[in-house]
């Protein structure tokens, strides 16, 4: 099968001739730019900085010739700008605290403060706010919120979204031909259009604005779902309105050449348990993310991709019952999501994306051999009957020991 056959066969639960691979097509599917790096010293891929697609986490762009060694199936379309603002243009150099050299869009505008963190502003303005940090010797940035203080007598959803609007002619063009080109490489094709992430507690600070308005701190928003849902549904209501208007013009564009697209990324699990009730998913967040199903299913042939860590198993129903196609990061490790129960109970009516090895534990602190067992294990069960994509528990994180990444892959050849 060609890499595209391979991922359509999966994403309709049919077993292909092998379990397809995803690692750099999405912002939740990567790997730390180290990881990129040291991967092609080990297969001895030409010498070069590797570019950093996503700054917030640090993600490295995988080319073409690390692709083809590491088997990849699945080819990405992302947003049309970072989580910062910017476009990733005009490629510059960039040194991180330990001396690694990467290059980074010339958009990529950083101080230094007192204590020797790293800041990142939105849009690459100076003059605004920083809206990010990473710390002395860190190998990421946290979001820096910008919250102004609250009046209740003064909130207005329409400062929630700002941030969405009808997609211009310039991006129509940016997905028009960023879609063909990874059409082209003969892969399967995830994009990441936007504007559809309900939620997300990584967009609601807004590191992309740079003097953002309304609810913006994370512990205030998660205490607005339950105090202040009026506000919210106002909030999601009207950007549904502008997803479903955007979706309508992008399909235009893209039509087949996509396979599947990411909406959400908004976590709904810790560990042990979820953020919200079933009833609060239900009725807050499941009539947004029908909408936006239901309108891709009627008019498209795109499977639709959910992202939520945790122990999500009691929302996985109202999940599929809102029309979702896909899960991921298909965290194994959090509370009632055992792989074989999870297959099980639901794995002919969702796709997991991801599960394949554990990053918290196994991945960092395994042997290649501890690393081997689980990814084949994994393999065997989620595997079974098609319905799964390969990929880790969310992405590769810095510092995982090269050996462990390389078993990883030597496994699924296996």
């Amino acid at each position: 099968m060609t890499p595209r056959e391979r991922l359509i066969r999966a994403l309709n639960h049919r077993e292909p001739d092998r379990i397809p691979v995803d690692f750099g097509a999405t912002a939740v599917t990567g790997m730390h730019v180290s990881c990129v790096i040291v991967l092609r010293e080990h297969y001895g891929l030409d010498k070069r900085p590797v570019k950093v697609h996503e700054p917030y986490q640090m993600l490295g762009l995988i080319e073409e010739d690390l692709k083809r060694v590491l088997g990849i199936d699945v080819e990405g379309v992302y947003a049309v700008e970072t989580l910062f603002g910017f476009r990733n243009e005009n490629w510059k150099p960039w040194h991180m605290d330990n001396g690694t050299e990467v290059l980074v869009s010339g958009h990529f505008k950083v101080t230094k403060d007192a204590n020797g963190d790293t800041l990142i502003f939105p849009k690459g303005d100076r003059s605004a706010a920083p809206s990010g940090r990473m710390p002395k010797n860190g190998f990421f940035f946290d979001t820096i919120v910008r919250q102004e203080p609250i009046d209740e007598a003064k909130l207005n959803p329409e400062d929630n979204i700002e941030e969405f609007g009808l997609i211009s002619e310039k991006d129509l063009q940016y997905f028009d031909e960023a879609s063909r080109q990874a059409a082209e490489t003969g892969r399967g094709v995830i994009a990441t259009f936007g504007g559809t992430a309900f939620g997300d507690i990584a967009l609601v600070p807004a590191p992309f604005l740079k003097a953002p308005k309304g609810i913006r701190d994370i512990e205030e928003w998660y205490i607005s779902t339950l105090t202040r849902q009026p506000y919210i549904h106002s909030v999601f209501e009207k950007q549904a309105e502008f997803a479903l208007a955007n979706l309508a013009k992008i399909r235009g564009r893209v039509g087949g050449r996509v396979q599947a697209v990411f909406i959400c990324g908004t976590d709904f699990g810790t560990q042990q348990s979820t953020f919200c009730s079933v009833n609060t998913f239900r009725s807050l967040y499941m009539p947004y993310y029908k909408r936006v199903n239901d309108w891709i299913h009627k008019n498209t042939s795109w499977k639709t991709f959910k992202h939520s860590c945790g122990a999500v198993e009691t929302l996985i129903p109202s999940m599929i019952e809102s029309g979702f196609d896909i899960l991921n990061p298909v965290q194994c490790s959090a509370a009632g999501m055992e792989p074989k129960t999870l297959k099980k109970k639901y794995g002919g009516d969702i796709v997991f994306w991801g599960g394949g090895v554990d990053t918290q534990k196994t991945l960092m602190f395994g042997t290649p051999g501890s690393v081997r067992e689980e990814v084949l294990r994994r393999c065997e069960v989620l595997g079974k009957g098609g319905g799964f994509v390969f990929n880790a528990v969310h992405n590769i994180q810095a510092n995982v020991p090269v050996k462990n990444i390389v078993a990883m892959f030597e496994a699924l050849k296996e």
